[in-house]
Formats: C-alpha cells, sequence, structure tokens
C-alpha cells in the first residue's frame, strides 16, 4: 500500500485520544492507514462490492499483523468497540472478513495543506488541475487526479447519494470534479462547507432525491446555505453546554 494520510494535530486533544491506552492509540493509527483513499473493487459475502474511500475489507488478524509487537486479538477487539462508541468507525463481520469504514473520512482527509514534497508526476498532474487567474472557462479540458479536493469532494458526494441509493451508477468524475472545482474556485465556497452542504441535502427528506449531481448543488447552493446552515448554528448553539463533541462527528475546523 502506498501513498500517505493526513492526521491533524488535534486529535491528541479528543477523548479517542487522550481516554485510549498506548495499544489503541497503534491500532487507530493503523487503522486509518489501511483505509481505502480511492475506491476499489472487492468480494464481500460472495458478492462483488465497491468499497469507498475510507473502507476497507480485513480481519482480526490482519489488524493485529499491521499493528505491530504486542498488539493482540483482544487488544483490537476492545478498540472497534470502543472505536464504534465514539462513531469514529463501524464494523460489519462474517465468519472470515470484516468491513470497516472510517466515519467522515473525506472531512479528515480534506486539508488546507499537502505535503510539499511530491514525485515529478504528481507535480505534472497538479498542474494540469490548477487554474490560472484570470483564465476563461473555455480553456483546455482539465483533468483531475483522484486525490485532488474537487475529485475527493465528488466521490464524498457519490459516497452519500449511495447511502440512499445503493445501486446509484458512477457518473462521470471528470465532469463531477469539475463543477465541484467550479463551486469552490468561481463561486468561492469553502470546501469544508461545501462537505456539510452535501451531507445535509443527502439527509434531507426533500432534497436528497432531488439534487443529485454537482450542477443541481451548484444551482441551489445559496438556498442550501440559508436552509441548512441556520439550523446546524442553533444545533451548535444547544450543543455549547452540552458534553464535548465525539470524534467521529464534523467540526468546522479540522478532526
Amino acid at each position: 500500500m502506498q501513498g500517505w494520510i493526513k492526521v491533524h494535530r488535534c486529535l491528541m486533544d479528543k477523548p479517542i485520544w487522550l481516554e485510549s491506552t498506548p495499544e489503541q492509540k497503534v491500532i487507530l493509527v493503523t487503522l486509518l492507514m489501511m483505509a481505502n483513499h480511492q475506491g476499489k473493487e472487492w468480494e464481500w459475502q460472495g458478492n462483488r462490492y465497491h468499497a469507498e474511500p475510507g473502507q476497507f475489507i480485513t480481519s482480526l488478524d490482519s489488524i493485529v499483523n499491521k499493528s505491530g509487537k504486542g498488539i493482540t486479538i483482544q487488544n483490537v477487539r476492545t478498540a472497534l468497540k470502543r472505536f464504534e462508541k465514539y462513531e469514529f468507525l463501524t464494523s460489519t463481520s462474517t465468519n472470515k472478513n470484516r468491513l470497516i469504514t472510517i466515519v467522515n473520512w473525506a472531512f479528515y482527509q480534506l486539508s488546507e495543506d499537502e505535503p510539499n514534497k511530491q514525485d515529478n508526476k504528481q507535480l505534472t498532474t497538479n498542474k494540469n488541475v490548477r487554474m490560472q487567474e484570470g483564465k476563461k472557462e473555455s480553456s483546455p479540458k482539465r483533468v483531475y487526479d483522484e486525490n485532488s479536493d474537487s475529485y475527493v469532494i465528488a466521490d464524498f458526494f457519490v459516497q452519500k447519494i449511495r447511502a440512499n441509493y445503493a445501486e446509484f451508477k458512477t457518473p462521470n468524475m471528470q465532469k463531477w470534479s469539475d463543477d465541484i472545482r467550479k463551486l469552490l474556485e468561481i463561486d468561492g465556497k469553502d470546501k469544508t462547507r461545501v462537505c456539510e452542504i452535501i451531507k445535509a441535502v443527502q439527509g434531507d427528506a426533500f432534497w436528497f432525491k432531488n439534487c443529485l449531481s454537482p450542477s443541481a448543488l451548484r444551482k441551489n447552493f445559496a438556498e442550501f446555505e440559508v436552509k441548512f446552515l441556520a439550523k446546524q448554528k442553533a444545533s451548535n448553539q444547544n450543543k455549547q453546554n452540552q458534553a464535548p463533541i465525539r470524534y467521529g462527528e464534523l467540526e468546522l475546523e479540522g478532526y
């Protein structure tokens, strides 16, 4: 497995980290590194399954082996139950395999900063994706890398739609990424806020079946901001006197 993951430092202030044993911390980071960064085809319960970013199929033995010396199967079992309690992940098991989903994976992996060191291939790809200031929309067709913010958010949108429509077919991800890019660069929308709106739209009784593409999202974005973020603001005010927010829930400033 190649590539890298992003881990925000504020994780160290969260209960899931502060109240974990050293073994559980090792297992937590190991699970993050085992998760698929991109969609992948798997065989699950005798059927072909498309694992979304943040999901992976594994076993207790595999987690133990990847976690390293000193980690036992009982450590892993205890950690998985605890992490589910904090809504950090969900775990579904059969006699042979276990499907683990890191909750809100796309939120965790979006950040303002990218690693400074990239290979020449990645630099070339990123150069094709960047929009030069003042460049017209009739510019040559863009190619979006699967690690670009626009593509990651587009894939997150697909994931949320499939939570309601399991048979939703994979769309043209380049077109979806381009529509997301317009929302970010032309309309000036914050990428974390875009993810929040996607999540809210797909949780709404009316809009979850009437907003099924980034173009529809962009067209109605102003209305969504008024409707959903107003509700979120009221909800956040109600939570101020409650217990600290859990690790698996969305925070506007990072993890």
